[in-house]
């Protein structure tokens, strides 16, 4: 069985265990998903499958993707995840995962777009100090100051932390608990948080 999804973020929420202890979840939307493509070592060299998650009308999709989704004799997905497995071999093109792959208990590995700051300075994101607001660092206290080096070696290192834009970077937070599965919902229910905002894709599998 394959142990990974695509999912959405619905929310948060909270959940009370057999003592009163309140668990904060995330509700994830896993699946329904379908196999799209299944790859082999013969024909690619590795093994994984290719899942669709979500619907999308025909008139959305180019010729390229048709005829992927035609060949397949499936539906048109609006998001497609690839899941390397070691065995595909009980997996065929057109099956349909749900979210009771996962069972309460297992441990997953949940990736998504993190939330975009825009354009921010060094002290958002990066964490730096300000400067002293005294003689001689004026007008401002935020910039990142003097970044130079001496004449040995005259320039400026690569990947230096400067202004720029920050978020909507691929984020993965493992090892989370899965609490609850509603298998009429389709329902995931993981302890703590995931990356991205509501409705983010997000993709599940074993820790």
């Amino acid at each position: 069985m394959v142990k990974g999804i695509i999912g959405k973020k619905v929310g948060m929420t909270q959940l009370f265990d057999e003592s009163g202890k309140v668990i904060p979840v995330t509700v994830i939307e896993a699946g329904p998903c379908t196999v799209v493509q299944k790859k082999t070592v013969e024909s690619d060299g590795y093994q994984a499958v290719q899942l669709g998650f979500g619907e999308v009308s025909a008139k959305k999709v180019n010729k390229a993707a048709a005829g992927h989704f035609k060949k397949a004799n499936v539906a048109p997905k609006k998001t497609l995840r690839e899941f390397r497995l070691e065995d595909v071999s009980a997996m065929n093109v057109g099956d349909v995962l749900k979210a009771d792959v996962f069972a309460a208990g297992d441990k997953v590995d949940v990736a998504g777009v993190s939330k975009g700051k825009g354009y921010q300075g060094v002290i958002k994101r990066f964490g730096q100090h300000r400067l002293r607001e005294s003689h001689g660092t004026g007008p401002v206290a935020r910039h990142a100051g003097s970044n130079g080096s001496t004449s040995s070696p005259s320039r400026v290192f690569k990947g230096l932390r400067l202004p720029g834009h920050m978020g909507c970077d691929t984020v993965t937070v493992k090892n989370l608990e899965v609490v609850r599965i509603d298998e009429e919902q389709n329902l995931i229910l993981v302890k703590g948080a995931v990356p991205g905002g509501k409705n983010g894709i997000v993709r599940v599998r074993m820790a």
